[in-house]
């Protein structure tokens, strides 16, 4: 099933691509295998959740430079990097693009498996994210200029009162926008109105500075 967590296996070696792919399978999770991260990037679907499982030599694109490629094009999927040879600088390079967890190999079984819950779990988390700023992002769009200015103050910490100073209107009339305004982003109480506000949108309601 395409929305199931996937290992994807990358390494030029058939052996052990075939000998990852069973064990991965052994462990009741998904695996598909790939012999180059050309192949990888051609089969690439950043809407499938799971995590990378790659090889750092390889012919071609290598292990650390498709970590590189995916964090500059900000691609959501974590990664395992594994080799036989590896180093200090290696090591450092692959954290540094983004690699979740660098294993050498030979590594014992309980030590991938480990690894590779911790990567689905991070994936888990990240597109939990992703799918909360994207819901909240659409419920700000549906509020009104009036109830945006409200928004906007409230995340200052000020009153209905000193709200409605701000805004030369009466409380009455702030209360009532604040009482649509909470509905619309579906929030129960102000402290979770905030909380999903500045969960989309850390900066919301502050002016920019200028180049």
């Amino acid at each position: 099933m395409r929305n199931e967590p996937t290992i994807f296996i990358i390494d030029d070696d058939p052996a052990v691509r075939q000998a990852l792919t069973m064990l991965v399978r052994s462990m009741n999770l998904q695996a598909e295998a790939f012999e180059s991260a050309q192949d990888f990037l051609d089969a690439f679907d950043a809407a499938r959740p799971g995590c990378l499982l790659i090889d750092v030599r390889m012919p071609g694109i290598s292990g650390l430079a498709l970590l590189e490629h995916f964090n500059r094009e900000e691609l959501p999927l974590p990664a395992i990097v594994m080799s036989a040879y590896g180093d200090v600088p290696m090591v450092v390079r692959a954290m540094k693009a983004g690699a979740l967890n660098f294993l050498e190999k030979p590594c014992r079984d309980q030590q991938l498996w480990e690894a590779i819950q911790e990567a689905l779990k991070w994936d888990k988390q990240h597109r939990d994210n992703i799918a909360l700023r994207s819901g909240v992002h659409d419920r700000l769009q549906r509020l009104s200029a009036g109830e945006r200015d409200v928004l906007r103050l409230l995340i200052e910490g000020k009153s209905n009162k000193t709200i409605a100073s701000e805004l030369k209107l009466s409380v009455r009339t702030i209360e009532v926008r604040r009482a649509k305004l909470m509905k619309k982003m579906r929030a129960e109480s102000l402290a979770e109105l905030i909380r999903l506000t500045l969960a989309a949108e850390p900066y919301y309601g502050k002016p920019t500075s200028a180049a």
